[in-house]
C-alpha cells in the first residue's frame, strides 16, 4: 500500500522562534509578567526544537537589553505609533533587535516580522509601515545607533537618576554598560575547582567560582547529572561563605528558594533548615538537593510568621528585594520594577531582619544580603538595624571574598557592582550580579 506523500510546511523556517520571541515580550512589557515565570509555564516555548528555543530567548534577552535604544529609533522612524495595532510594536522591537545586534539577515529578520504581522487581525493593516521601518533600520543601522547612543539608553530614567545619585556618573556608565552584554555562566562546585574549570572549559575566579563562556545547553554539560556542581553567580555564591566554618553548626537560610545557598551551607557540613514562602519553590529546591546529593530540612513557610523549634548557631537572610542587581542577567527586571517597589520591599526587609536576629543563639552570626543596587535594600538596612536589634558589627574582610578589595567597603560590608571583576580582554566574561552583604552577631 503506498502511503501519502507527508505534508510539507509551508511556515517559514524561523517563523516559530520568532513568534515565541513576541509572545514573551508581550507577556513582560505588556502583562507585566517576569521573564523566566513565563518561560516556566509556556507552552508554546517549551513545544519548539532546542535551537528555536534557544533562539527566541536570546531574541528577547537581546531586545530588552537594548529596549531603550531599539524604542528610541523606533520614534525616530514611526512620526506616530498607530492605535489599535495589535502585536505590531513588539514586533518590530523584536526585528530591530535582530537587524541591529543580532547579525541576522537583513532579509531574513523583514520577512519574518512581516508574515508575523499577516498573522495577527489588528496589525496587519500596518504591513507596509513595518516593512520600511524596517528596511531604513537595515539601511541605516549605524547612523540610527549614533543618534540615540546615550550610556543611560537603556536604563529606565528612575532607575539611571538613582544610580547616578548613589555611585557616581562614572560607575554608573560602567553598571549601564554592564547590563547590555549577555554574562559568562558562573557555576558553584562541591571540590575542586580547577578539575571542574577544566573540564568545563572555563577559568576559577578569585572567589572560588568557576566561569564559563559560551555553556550552551547548561544540562548538557559534564558534571550536571552525577550532580558535582550547580549554576549560581559569582556574587551570589558568596553570602553562604561569609558565614565561616558551619560544619556540624545548625544554620537557617530563610527566602532560600531556588537553593544555591543552601547547597553551599549543606556541602560544607551544616545542618541547614531551608525556608521559603513558595511551596513550588521548596520542591524546585528538593529536586536541587537530590540532584546534588546533599540534604537539607526543608519548610515552606513565610518567614515573618514562622517560628523554629530551636534556636541557631547561624542565619543568612536572602531577602527579597528590587533584583536591581540582577538585571545583567534578567533584563526583564529593569523593565517590571518602578520606583514605589523599593520603599516597600525595604520594610519587608527590615520586618524580616528583625524575626531573622530572634532566631539566633547569643553569639551567633547572620549575614544578611539583596541581589539589589538599592542602598534603602543595603546600606540603610545596616543602620536601622544596629540601632534597633541586638545586633553588633562582624565586618568582612577582603580575604573572605577572595582577595577582591574592590568590593569591602570601610565599615566591613560588602557591595558588588555589575562592571566589578572587569575582563578587558573579553568583556562578556567580567562582571557580577549587583548584591549588598553584611555580617552581624547576635550580642549576647
Amino acid at each position: 500500500m503506498t502511503r501519502p506523500p507527508t505534508p510539507i510546511s509551508r511556515e517559514p523556517e524561523g517563523l516559530a522562534a520568532r513568534d515565541v520571541a513576541v509572545h514573551l515580550l508581550v507577556a513582560v512589557l505588556d502583562r507585566g509578567q517576569p521573564l523566566d515565570a513565563v518561560l516556566e509555564a509556556d507552552r508554546a516555548s517549551a513545544g519548539l526544537a532546542p535551537r528555536d528555543r534557544a533562539l527566541a530567548r536570546a531574541i528577547v534577552g537581546t531586545t530588552l537589553r537594548r529596549l531603550g535604544t531599539i524604542d528610541a529609533i523606533l520614534d525616530r522612524l514611526i512620526e506616530r505609533r498607530p492605535r489599535k495595532a495589535g502585536i505590531l510594536l513588539r514586533v518590530l522591537e523584536v526585528a530591530a533587535a535582530q537587524l541591529l545586534f543580532m547579525g541576522v539577515a537583513d532579509h531574513a529578520a523583514v520577512s519574518l516580522a512581516l508574515a508575523q504581522l499577516e498573522a495577527d487581525h489588528d496589525a496587519r493593516h500596518f504591513k507596509a509601515l513595518a516593512n520600511a521601518v524596517l528596511r531604513r533600520i537595515a539601511r541605516e543601522r549605524a547612523p540610527l545607533l549614533a543618534a540615540v547612543e546615550k550610556p543611560e539608553s537603556d536604563t529606565p530614567p528612575w532607575l539611571w537618576t538613582r544610580w547616578v545619585a548613589a555611585y557616581g556618573e562614572d560607575t554608573a556608565v560602567a553598571v549601564a554598560a554592564a547590563h547590555r552584554r549577555e554574562p559568562s555562566l558562573d557555576v558553584s562546585v562541591k571540590a575542586d575547582p580547577a578539575l571542574w574549570a577544566e573540564r568545563l572549559g572555563g577559568a576559577v575566579l578569585p572567589t572560588g567560582s568557576v566561569r564559563v563562556g559560551a555553556a550552551g545547553d547548561v544540562v548538557a554539560l559534564p558534571g550536571f547529572d552525577t550532580g558535582d556542581w550547580w549554576v549560581q553567580d559569582a556574587a551570589a555564591a558568596l553570602p553562604a561563605r561569609l558565614l565561616g566554618d558551619v560544619a556540624g553548626l545548625g544554620v537557617a537560610d530563610l527566602c532560600a528558594a531556588p537553593g544555591g545557598k543552601t547547597a553551599e551551607l549543606a556541602a560544607t557540613g551544616a545542618r541547614v533548615t531551608a525556608v521559603d514562602i513558595s511551596a513550588n519553590r521548596i520542591a524546585r529546591l528538593n529536586q536541587n538537593l537530590a540532584r546534588l546529593g546533599l540534604a537539607a530540612e526543608t519548610v515552606a513557610a513565610n518567614v515573618l510568621q514562622w517560628q523554629p523549634r530551636e534556636l541557631f548557631d547561624a542565619v543568612l537572610l536572602d531577602a527579597p528585594c528590587t533584583a536591581t542587581g540582577t538585571i545583567r542577567r534578567h533584563p526583564d527586571v529593569a523593565w517590571l520594577k518602578q520606583p514605589e517597589d523599593v520603599a516597600t520591599l525595604a520594610g519587608v526587609q527590615a520586618r524580616m531582619l528583625a524575626r531573622a536576629a530572634s532566631f539566633l543563639k547569643p553569639g551567633g552570626r547572620l549575614v544578611y544580603c539583596t541581589c539589589s543596587l538599592e542602598p534603602e535594600e543595603g546600606e540603610a538596612q545596616l543602620a536601622a538595624a544596629l540601632a534597633t536589634l541586638p545586633l553588633v558589627p562582624d565586618p568582612l574582610t577582603a580575604a573572605e571574598v577572595g582577595g577582591l578589595a574592590e568590593i569591602v567597603r570601610a565599615d566591613g560590608t560588602v557591595r558588588t557592582l555589575p562592571s566589578h571583576l572587569a575582563n578587558a580582554a573579553d568583556p562578556r566574561l567580567g562582571g557580577l550580579d549587583g548584591f549588598f552583604m553584611m555580617r552581624l552577631r547576635r550580642a549576647a
